[in-house]
């Protein structure tokens, strides 16, 4: 099963203080709009998220259609595709993707201690 590239989504107290912080450790911006309290930050092929007021808890990120930067792929496996050999699997999904739907969308899943994870396709 191919769920697209890997971020961890990290909900931070203070979006600047964390830009800072992982800068130090050479990451760089990738994206996202610090005024908007969100920043997508990388180095080498290790991306994370920092997300300040948008979310509880940290999040296991995957982007079907993207790769580790945030380029679209020729081919991929569709988000409800993977919702439903998920389903197919028994694996219980918190949020669902509309399987009729096209395009963006997403799904959440949570492992067994607990832990979110988002498969969120944008195109």
């Amino acid at each position: 099963m191919k769920l697209g590239a890997f971020s961890v989504s990290l909900t931070v107290k203070d979006i600047q203080v964390s830009k800072s912080f992982y800068e130090n450790l050479g990451f760089k911006t990738l994206g996202g709009d610090i005024t908007q309290n969100w920043l997508i930050m990388k180095n080498g092929d290790c991306v994370i998220g920092l997300f300040q007021g948008m979310f509880e808890k940290n999040i296991l990120t995957f982007n079907p259609g993207w790769d580790q930067n945030a380029k679209n792929l020729d081919s991929f496996t569709d988000v409800r595709e993977l919702q439903k050999q998920l389903k197919e699997k028994g694996i219980k999904l918190t949020t669902e993707a509309d399987e009729a739907s096209e395009g963006p969308a997403h799904f959440t899943i949570e492992d067994p201690d607990g832990n979110q994870i988002l498969v969120d396709q944008h195109r």
